[in-house]
């Protein structure tokens, strides 16, 4: 069964994880499959169920019916990361007290070092350092189509550098809205010492946004199961241009920013 949903999720260019119900042990019955588009746009959840395990991938190309609503997705892989289930299941459970319908938890999505990680469907966004006594407003916000900008590292379904881009943006522009500052290009250069530019145009509202990409040594394990000192991306803001800015004829703060590393950094735009 797992070669299968491998090899479908190669030709979707999809994430398969597996998800339960928080502090729930398994019963009979049939069990329920999800299948999320999180790209810009094309958001969308589709549902349906299954009776066996060796059913699901004869299922995952079916068509399904409309899910209302969003999905919340803990991670608590605590197999992959100790971090990831110690944090996480606190976290699922203060949030499935307050919405049982919409949360689930769920096998390893990346980003251990910023455990407990969830991700907000159908959008795709990833959030970090969440604690039990403030998630339940964090999501409730998501709800209502507004974003915290303080946990959230990054929409899954964007390069990274678009992710900082939109961090940085967001914290010059106040735009915290969960469809703002939507990509219309990116390009990338090779500055003259040698380093990696991003120049990013955003709209709703408009901003244009360049980076300087690098990667700084941690000096401590990243995660809980790391052994050495890690690596980290961390994309610096040179220049944030948009309209508010420049109708006041103010400079834009830089700063710096740490994106959510592995499903986010093997993202696509294209990718649902």
């Amino acid at each position: 069964m797992a070669a299968e949903l491998a090899d479908w999720a190669a030709r979707a260019r999809a994430r398969v994880v597996l998800v339960r119900r928080p502090g729930r042990a398994r019963t009979g019955g049939p069990r329920r499959w999800f299948r999320v588009d999180a790209r810009p746009g094309r958001e969308a959840v589709l549902t349906g169920t299954y009776a066996t395990e060796s059913r699901l991938p004869a299922v995952v190309d079916a068509p399904g019916e409309p899910y209302d609503g969003p999905l919340v997705l803990v991670c608590t892989h605590g197999r992959h990361d100790t971090c990831c289930a110690v944090r996480g299941r606190p976290v699922a459970a203060a949030l499935a007290a307050e919405d049982p319908e919409a949360v689930w938890e769920t096998t390893h999505v990346g980003g251990c070092r910023f455990a407990p990680a969830v991700v907000l469907l159908p959008h795709g966004y990833v959030l970090a350092g969440l604690d039990p006594a403030d998630a339940p407003a964090v999501v409730e916000g998501y709800r209502r189509g507004r974003l915290e900008p303080r946990v959230v590292r990054g929409r899954s379904a964007l390069p990274p550098a678009v992710q900082a881009a939109q961090h940085h943006a967001r914290m010059a522009t106040g735009a915290f809205g969960v469809d703002d500052l939507r990509l219309v290009h990116v390009t990338r250069d090779r500055g003259p010492d040698g380093g990696t530019d991003w120049h990013v145009e955003l709209a709703d509202p408009d901003c244009s946004v360049l980076l300087r990409e690098r990667f700084v040594d941690t000096g401590r394990p990243l995660t809980c199961a790391a052994a050495h000192s890690g690596r980290m991306r961390v994309f610096d803001a040179r220049k944030i241009g948009h309209e508010e800015q420049e109708r006041a004829g103010a400079e834009a703060d830089a700063g710096a920013i740490a994106v959510q590393g592995n499903a986010s950094n093997r993202a696509d735009p294209d990718r649902p």
